[in-house]
């Protein structure tokens, strides 16, 4: 596949895109973000390969310089019930649906859309392919990472400032020995497992 993306004929495109589906701790956050041509962002990017440095940078740049952002969730005892690929796609909505700005169309990371009420196109590594969802990956990731530095200071055993709160060797031994914490996802596995429920 070719890195080039060809953009859709709009007037105002958004892009979305998450962070924190493999976490077993905390929200899924998707963000959405229409820039302005006007006002471009130099060195937008997959926010995973960016130093948290530059994120931070790249992060209040957006903010100030986009015609629309929004942020989008969904909480712990939502994605228990809906699943986490509902609770994304649940999580992407919101985001959208947020803007204040009513795009025409929007441009979403990975291979699926969410229903939403105006045309979508999903783009597979869209985060290092499209500056609107690189935007946005730089917002969700700055988010949900500020998110997990409050509850580390919350629940300072767990180390969740350090991993996210992804499934790391130190979290689990962490998880079997102190037990899970409310902000825990109980439908994923190594925490059904501390809870007993399977």
């Amino acid at each position: 596949m070719s890195d080039i993306f060809v953009y859709p004929i709009a007037q105002r495109i958004a892009g979305v895109d998450e962070v924190g589906r493999g976490p077993l701790v905390g929200a899924v956050v998707t963000a959405a973000v229409i820039l302005d041509p006007a006002r471009p962002i130099v060195g937008l990017a997959d926010s995973k390969k960016l130093s948290e440095k530059r994120r931070n940078a790249l992060y209040e740049e957006i903010i100030e310089k986009a015609l629309s952002w929004s942020l989008g969730r969904a909480e712990p005892h939502e994605i228990d019930e809906l699943n986490i690929l509902h609770a994304t796609m649940l999580a992407m909505q919101r985001a959208v649906a947020g803007l204040s700005i009513e795009p025409d169309f929007v441009l979403i990371d990975g291979n699926r859309c969410p229903k939403l009420p105006m045309a979508s196109q999903a783009v597979v590594k869209g985060d290092s392919r499209v500056a609107e969802i690189s935007a946005a990956s730089i917002l969700a990731k700055v988010t949900r990472d500020r998110e997990m530095a409050v509850l580390d200071a919350q629940f300072p055993d767990y180390g969740f400032a350090q991993h996210k709160g992804y499934p790391t060797a130190f979290h689990l031994e962490r998880l079997a020995q102190l037990g899970a914490t409310e902000h825990h996802r109980r439908s994923f596995g190594p925490v059904k497992r501390v809870l007993g429920l399977i």
